[in-house]
This record gives structure tokens, C-alpha cells and sequence, in this order.
């Protein structure tokens, strides 16, 4: 599957580059239905509440691709989800009720 190179392109979450089948899944499952819908979301709230809908802890990866996705859907760039894993860290040391 070829991913968005600008989220003009993406059309579907699976668009979105680090987003595959099971991640857009995760989304819709609290009311992230298209793409756009990411622009102007917190990702950290975002790994909260799809931690409250499952009911369970899910792995603070997550939560980078969260990261990933909300920014290129602003306008940023493609970027690969670990990228984000030390700022996530630092945000979840920061503020541990985050991390779920």
C-alpha cells in the first residue's frame, strides 16, 4: 500500500504514513473516522482514550505513531513513529497519568 507523501493525499487513515489496519482500527474506535479528523488532536490524549475504550494499557508505541500521524496531518513530515519515542518518554515522565 502506497502511503500520503502530504495530507492532502491521504484519504483514508491507512493513508497516513505509520498508520496500518490495526492502528486506523484503534482510531475509529473512538471516533477517528477520516484523516482530517486528526488535525488539531492532542496524540497523548488520543493513546488515552483508546486506552479507556479497550480497557487496557496499550503499548506507549502507540502513542508515538499518534504523534506521527497527528503531525503529518498538520502539515508536517513524513516521519517514522521513533522518532517520537523520546519526546513520548519525556511527556510520560513528565505527566506519568498519561502513559495510562
Amino acid at each position: 500500500m502506497t502511503k500520503a507523501r502530504h495530507a492532502a493525499d491521504a484519504h483514508r487513515l491507512e493513508d497516513i504514513p505509520n498508520i496500518g489496519p490495526s492502528i486506523a482500527g484503534d482510531l475509529r474506535g473512538i471516533g477517528i473516522l477520516q484523516p482530517a479528523h486528526l488535525t488539531g488532536q492532542d496524540p497523548y490524549q488520543l493513546y488515552q482514550r483508546v486506552n479507556h475504550a479497550t480497557g487496557q494499557r496499550h503499548d506507549p508505541c502507540l502513542c508515538d505513531c499518534f504523534i506521527a500521524a497527528v503531525r503529518f496531518m498538520e502539515g508536517g513530515a513524513s516521519t517514522p513513529w521513533w522518532h517520537y519515542t523520546a519526546e513520548r518518554k519525556r511527556r510520560f515522565e513528565h505527566d506519568p497519568d498519561l502513559a495510562g
